[in-house]
């Protein structure tokens, strides 16, 4: 319990730190989530190859994997790239104080982002869906890189090779109080990734998907108890009425 809350505070705090930067409001694309076993592993190996070198999820150890259908042999012979025993969480050898050099925030802990990044104009999952897929090029940054929900991030696109290179076309708009705004036109891909945007974004789909159930893995169970309970419980209704039937039918 006391890691998890550490790991909330850390995702918290490093997302209210950077997220303050955001100007203008943008909606939010609707995740298409899936938990299925093919789609939860997909988003495993992408966050292990693609996010696992900067932020840790020390929440989750790696033997939890088996959880979505991989033996222990073959997370240690595809995943394991962290840790030399499968019972280790999943951490970064990186040091705080250089994560924050480079980036100017140290990368926070990603096994409840999408639990903490939650809001009232959407789901976590929601929030990560459409930043994964909004980066676009701005020189100005150390990076290179910026994204349309969460400008001034320091976070680079690590996916851009799959997705390809991105840049936006904003227009100045009045702000209704005399100032001006910068409001994003449209991305346009000036260099084609290695996927198809189709591709992309159900890879990103599946990446989101492991991220959300990374931060809850009996989420699956809970729901499938509630449903067995509820079932329960519907039956022992009728059973009831049919005793109270029972009692009952000889008063007048």
């Amino acid at each position: 319990m006391r890691l998890f809350t550490k790991s909330l505070a850390v995702a918290l705090f490093g997302l209210a730190a950077l997220g303050a930067q955001a100007a203008e409001s943008v909606a939010l694309d609707k995740a298409p989530l899936r938990f299925d076993n093919a789609s939860l592993q997909s988003g495993a190996k992408t966050f292990i190859n693609y996010c696992l070198s900067c932020h840790g999820a020390s929440a989750m150890r790696y033997n939890r994997l088996t959880q979505i259908g991989l033996t222990e042999q073959q997370i240690r012979d595809n995943l394991m790239f962290t840790a030399d025993k499968v019972g280790e969480q999943m951490t970064v050898a990186m040091r705080h104080d250089d994560a924050k050099r480079w980036f100017g925030a140290a990368p926070p802990d990603l096994s409840v982002i999408a639990r903490a990044r939650a809001s009232g104009d959407g789901s976590g999952a929601d929030w990560l869906y459409t930043y994964m897929r909004q980066f676009y090029r701005d020189d100005s940054r150390p990076s290179g890189w910026n994204n349309v929900i969460f400008p001034g991030v320091g976070m680079p696109h690590v996916l851009w090779q799959l997705q390809g290179m991105q840049v936006a076309h904003f227009v100045e708009k009045d702000d209704g109080h005399g100032g001006k705004v910068q409001h994003l036109e449209r991305l346009e891909v000036v260099e084609p990734g290695l996927m198809t945007k189709q591709e992309y974004d159900d890879e990103v789909a599946n990446l989101v998907s492991f991220l959300t159930w990374m931060g809850e893995p009996a989420r699956e169970t809970r729901h499938l108890i509630g449903w067995v309970v509820i079932a329960v419980l519907s039956v022992l209704a009728v059973l009831t009425w049919m005793l109270k039937r029972a009692f009952w039918k000889d008063v007048h």
